[in-house]
């Protein structure tokens, strides 16, 4: 169990469970980790439904949560046969889920999305149970936007996301973030890559998988990069290559020290995923955001760059316009006003997403009369 600062009273521990969905990719678990963490803190007796993929279960490894594996109909948005066989799929898991949730009897529901939460989310509907949904990106994702009819409490990450039609309640929370991220060292993180004081860190990053097109501008441009940062460039597995450069250091990808690492970082240059953007928001990290193009994505990414650029928290260039010269330019405008996007990512408060989920988890705590 995540530990805390003091031990719960236990004449004040819930005797109701609450059970979390998500998941289908590691963008609708990660966000979730944090909430789990306060709740077991809290006393709660948490279950999670994700996937029999293992990919749900990994994340949670270290954590007392029960977990429940269900059959995952994908959600796709475009024309396969496979979207028919998937629907006998989600109905399945919609039998799983109720069988599940009765048994379970939890007070509220907490979805994070992803393609596994949709027959959960129905589930607690026709029993009664109080959903809280909880939307990362600026532009809703097809789970939540079927989920909308189920919903009684409605997050977003950003003010300006709107589900049309919707009318529970709307709450702006940011994206949690972990906590072991916001307790990095800086220290333990130069000295691991004997990093001298006086030199900037860039950190470089295109996602788990990595980013072809980042990458290549970045070994392009090694020589001037280099004169005045000392580069960790976070490739994706299978895509380093053999290269030699004094202050330049690549890895596939960071399997722990994260959180010192970031706690380094003087600039980042990443995708514009929300959960990385709200990491560098919560941890004030001066930002370059490269988003996934439109051909490679739904256009999330365009639209959560768009909007972090308008509030001043990053600068954005398109990566069919990354050169070395747009490059440079934007790195070097990062770090002339780094106080002025510092300030403006300050604003938002995004350390404390986590605790006002929470928050809203436990407002609709014990509003179950189905299952008391």
């Amino acid at each position: 169990m995540t530990e805390s600062a003091s031990s719960p009273d236990p004449a004040n521990i819930p005797t109701k469970p609450i059970v979390i969905t998500g998941g289908g990719s590691a963008g609708h678990v990660i966000p979730a980790l944090p909430v789990v963490d306060r709740l077991l803190a809290s006393g709660y007796v948490v279950h999670f439904i994700g996937t029999r993929s293992g990919l749900e279960q990994g994340y949670l490894a270290q954590r007392e949560v029960v977990f429940h594996g269900i059959a995952a109909g994908k959600l796709r948005r475009y024309w396969s046969w496979q979207n028919f066989s998937d629907l006998f799929r989600i109905a399945w898991a919609v039998l799983e889920s109720l069988r599940l949730l009765a048994r379970i009897r939890p007070s509220v529901l907490f979805s994070k999305g992803g393609f596994v939460s949709l027959p959960p989310v129905v589930a607690a509907w026709l029993l009664r149970i109080p959903v809280v949904a909880h939307e990362s990106d600026l532009t809703p994702g097809l789970a939540n936007r079927l989920s909308l009819p189920f919903i009684k409490t409605l997050c977003t990450s950003f003010s300006d996301t709107h589900f049309a039609g919707f009318k529970g309640r709307h709450v702006i929370t940011g994206t949690p973030v972990r906590d072991e991220l916001l307790r990095g060292d800086a220290t333990a993180a130069r000295r691991q890559f004997a990093i001298g004081d006086a030199k900037r860190v860039l950190l470089v990053t295109g996602g788990s998988l990595g980013a072809e097109g980042l990458n290549q501008i970045i070994r392009d441009n090694m020589a001037a990069l280099t004169r005045d940062y000392f580069v960790v460039h976070v490739c994706g597995a299978g895509k380093t290559v053999e290269l030699e450069q004094p202050g330049y250091v690549q890895l596939e990808f960071v399997a722990g020290g994260w959180g010192d690492l970031l706690a380094a970082a003087d600039v980042v240059i990443s995708r514009a995923g929300a959960n990385a953007l709200f990491e560098w928001v919560a941890l004030s990290k001066p930002n370059l955001l490269v988003p996934l193009p439109l051909a490679g994505s739904r256009g999330d990414q365009l639209a959560n760059a768009a909007y972090a650029q308008g509030q001043g928290w990053s600068e954005v260039v398109a990566e069919n316009e990354l050169t070395g010269p747009s490059l440079l330019a934007a790195l070097h405008k990062l770090v002339q006003d780094a106080s002025v996007y510092r300030e403006a990512m300050a604003k938002l408060e995004a350390a404390d997403a986590a605790d006002r989920l929470l928050g809203e988890l436990q407002r609709l705590h014990g509003a179950n009369p189905s299952l008391s």
